[in-house]
């Protein structure tokens, strides 16, 4: 079994910019991501001495106090909870200092929430809060590393869009996603997307396994149920 989905941690965001402040916490909270958001320095820091987030999202540009002194301070301290930095400076300079300070990954402005999401479970997994390579949900299993789906003794290899929508649900089992949500998470741009793409998506993971592994929600979207052992 998986340690825990993303879904189940609460996240740190220290950033002034109240657009993109509002942005992540209304883009990861439709991704059902608990996000503390901090405004300045002071109160960010104070945030994260309290031990209670999985994972801090900081910007080096806050007015009060810098970013890279924060995260410098709480290394020192001893503080190993993993951090992004997320910043417009993208000289490889100020890269290579946010990671020597201690920073496990670092996002430039303007991102994506793909990329940010991608980068997120990478750090996470590597931390350990996320297991590498295993999800389990009842009767379902998917390997990461191997790309299998195992589902009431079926075993199948998935091409990777079927392989990354099963995985999103299986991530968050219990949970249902639009298709404007599973469209946003799985093509990096419009033209990428015909019309009934997540249709044809589930139509072929349900001839690959069963009807039951992906259930419609009629008006709303499609889920994964939440097995009660996992």
């Amino acid at each position: 079994m998986f340690v825990a989905p993303i879904a189940d941690l609460q996240l740190l965001l220290i950033e002034d910019d109240p657009m993109i402040g509002q942005g992540l916490v209304r883009a990861l909270g439709d991704e059902g991501i608990r996000l503390d958001w901090q405004r300045d320095g002071t109160q960010g820091e104070r945030a994260w001495q309290s031990g209670a987030h999985a994972l801090v999202l900081l910007d080096l540009g806050l007015p009060d106090k810098s970013g890279l002194r924060i995260l410098q301070n709480q290394r020192q301290s001893g503080n190993r909870t993993p951090v992004i930095i997320l910043t417009a400076r993208d000289e490889v300079d100020d890269r290579v200092q946010g990671l020597e300070f201690g920073a496990d990954d670092y996002v430039v402005k303007p991102f994506g929430l793909a990329e940010l999401m991608a980068r997120l479970g990478a750090v996470l997994r590597r931390s350990g809060l996320v297991d590498n390579n295993r999800l389990t949900n009842g009767e379902i299993a998917l390997n990461r590393e191997t790309r299998e789906v195992t589902y009431r003794d079926k075993l199948q290899s998935l091409p990777p869009r079927e392989f990354e929508l099963l995985h999103i649900l299986l991530d968050n089992p219990g949970r249902i996603f639009s298709r404007e949500q599973l469209e946003n998470r799985l093509y990096q741009t419009r033209r990428d997307l015909s019309r009934h793409a997540i249709d044809v998506l589930i139509h072929s993971l349900r001839k690959k396994f069963d009807e039951e592994i992906v259930r419609n929600v009629r008006g709303v979207g499609w889920m994964v149920l939440k097995h009660p052992s996992s």
